[in-house]
């Protein structure tokens, strides 16, 4: 089975080794993304829906390249460092997914990698074509 590989452009990836996303036959996996830019600054500040907003801009474009769009994701799992934040991270994820609702999983956890970074989103699609 061939496999497509986005490399991901996150600071931490050389030494964990990971790539963005990964489509395996019509099955693509995304790691999780963050608000963070190439440049190690996090967009939308400390504005949970800001950074879940570019979380979404970033999963649309890591499914571009693997040939998918978000009418193909059939699951969602999103991580949150304050509980607090639902409701503004759950509001992107209903903007994203308006007309193509997947599965999708909240969770709460002590914290990420950066301490800046208010969610992390994990994407698994599968592709129509």
């Amino acid at each position: 089975m061939d496999r497509l590989r986005i490399p991901s452009e996150s600071r931490y990836a050389p030494t964990i080794g990971f790539s963005k996303a990964v489509r395996a036959g019509g099955l693509i996996f995304l790691a999780g993304i963050t608000a963070m830019d190439p440049h190690g600054e996090v967009i939308g500040g400390e504005d949970p829906y800001l950074q879940a907003s570019a979380c979404f801009t970033k999963i649309a474009e890591a499914l571009s390249g693997c040939h998918a769009t978000t009418a193909d994701v059939v699951h969602t799992r999103m991580y949150l460092t304050d509980t607090a934040h639902w409701e503004a991270v759950g509001r992107a994820h209903g903007e994203t997914f308006a007309t193509t609702p997947p599965a999708a999983t909240m969770l709460v956890v002590k914290e990420l990698l950066d301490p800046r970074m208010l969610v992390e989103i994990e994407v698994t699609a599968v592709a129509s074509d």
